[in-house]
């Protein structure tokens, strides 16, 4: 079910009084209605798809524990090895499969023979992307001895199968959530204030921000040999503020809802459209998944040691990975090539880690320097994100080529300044919260009790306002 739902409105609190109000008492009980509501959740989109959770689960469970009893290296890494080809295996079949038949396909065509292979109707179980990686980094943590391995199974389900963050992040690792299964609860009122405050903000981003500007982007995107270049700007910069507000905004619901219950999530988002440069972007993008590349990937390659032809090597595999992660599509793997080209650069020069901290970390504004930075590193992203939304490789290049000719100084003719207006007040209060959590998470605290709610109650009336007739499902939600 969708965050922005009737049924989950009626499902959040439901679990919500089942939790505290009847399995309080009990921790096992607690965990066993977190797995029990995580699997309705999961189920009702497709029932089916419980099988592929419930049985990864099952296998690295089982595999973690296998790896604490075995004191031969060879086993241990067949163990590993094992967990990674069921894993990836799934993910591969499931998401991969027809990409690499109707690639094998053309390769053959290329060469003048024609082959016909079966392809499959084959449906994406939602979020198997981001479970398959978190239950993956629990093996490899247990492997390498960084992580004891839990004998408590329904922990352990609950850990994977986590409803809020289930479906699309943020991807947690076991040392940080597994324990807090293990620990008996207590509800905090401050914390679940602070949890609704953060799904308040969440679902602005979502509903206000990200489902408004998907209707002209999805507008300009799908007739964009229409339009001028002005025109097709404007799209690729709503479709920038689209899937920032979509996927952060998704980050911060389920965030929000696991304080409810009295869990802490990482951190996802960190105002990335605020960077320097595009190493500090990627710092502050889908952090979880950044650092899971760069924990599992980037570093047993080798990092940033070594000479240059390691260093570009490791950095091109890191980025392309990333992108292959995203979907079973060539504009992807573009998108990926086109942040490595990004961010080589910075790191050939040892600049890669020069912004660490938020811009203007001491001021109210930037200073030129910084807000040509700011600028430069925004629209290298807005580039990159137009192969990230165009359906095929040539429809990138084709719309690329739309914008860069003379139509480019013309008037777009798709400008709506409602949903301008709200980008401009919806990236001020991310730039007075850029210190923050998320943008909203002190905002007027120290003001009255009638300006706080006040700006609550704007927030839930513009969400209301602008809110679309039919629920519009999450970007990465096909991820």
């Amino acid at each position: 079910m969708y965050f922005n739902s009737i049924d989950f409105a009626i499902f959040l609190p439901l679990v919500f009084i089942l939790y505290w109000f009847v399995t309080q008492k009990h921790l096992k009980l607690q965990n066993a209605l977190l797995v029990l509501a995580s699997y309705v959740f999961y189920g009702w989109w497709d029932w089916r798809f419980l099988s592929l959770i419930i049985f990864s689960s099952l296998v690295d469970y089982t595999i973690g524990l296998q790896l604490q009893n075995q004191k031969n290296q060879s086993k241990r890494r067949l163990l590993l090895w094992s967990s990674i080809a069921v894993n990836l295996g799934f993910l591969g079949f499931f998401k991969y499969y027809n990409f690499f038949v109707d690639n094998f396909v053309q390769a053959f065509s290329f060469f003048g023979q024609q082959i016909s292979p079966n392809t499959l109707d084959i449906i994406l179980p939602v979020g198997i992307s981001f479970y398959t990686f978190q239950t993956l980094s629990y093996t490899i943590d247990v492997y390498k001895k960084k992580l004891a391995p839990t004998k408590d199974l329904i922990s352990f389900l609950a850990f994977v199968s986590f409803f809020p963050q289930l479906v699309a992040g943020p991807i947690e690792r076991a040392s940080n959530l597994l324990p807090q299964f293990y620990k008996k609860r207590q509800f905090h009122y401050s914390q679940a204030v602070d949890g609704c405050r953060q799904m308040l903000w969440g679902f602005f981003k979502k509903i206000v921000i990200a489902d408004n500007c998907a209707e002209y982007a999805n507008q300009i995107f799908n007739a964009s040999d229409t339009h001028s270049g002005s025109t097709l700007l404007i799209g690729a910069l709503f479709f920038t503020f689209q899937i920032y507000g979509d996927f952060s905004g998704y980050s911060d619901i389920a965030i929000g809802t696991s304080r409810l219950f009295g869990f802490d999530l990482k951190q996802n988002f960190a105002f990335p459209y605020f960077s320097r440069d595009i190493a500090e972007f990627w710092r502050r993008w889908h952090i979880s998944l950044s650092t899971w590349f760069r924990d599992y990937l980037y570093i047993p390659l080798g990092g940033s040691r070594g000479g240059i032809w390691m260093k570009v090597r490791n950095t091109f595999i890191i980025f392309l990975v990333s992108g292959f992660w995203h979907g079973a599509n060539w504009t992807f793997i573009i998108w990926g090539s086109l942040n490595a080209l990004y961010f080589l650069p910075l790191l050939l020069t040892k600049r890669n880690r020069t912004h660490l901290d938020i811009v203007a970390q001491n001021r109210k504004l930037p200073n030129l320097k910084e807000l040509l930075s700011i600028g430069l590193t925004f629209g290298l992203t807005v580039l990159a994100w137009i192969f990230f939304r165009a359906e095929t490789v040539g429809h990138a290049f084709s719309y690329l080529k739309g914008i860069f000719n003379s139509s480019l100084l013309t008037l777009p003719t798709i400008r709506p300044t409602n949903v301008l207006a709200l980008l401009i007040f919806f990236m001020s209060i991310e730039w007075v919260g850029r210190r923050q959590h998320y943008a909203i998470e002190t905002l007027f605290l120290k003001q009255s009790r009638v300006i706080r709610w006040s700006f609550y109650i704007l927030l839930i009336a513009l969400t209301f306002i602008f809110s679309s007739q039919t629920e519009q499902e999450f970007i990465y939600f096909q991820f």
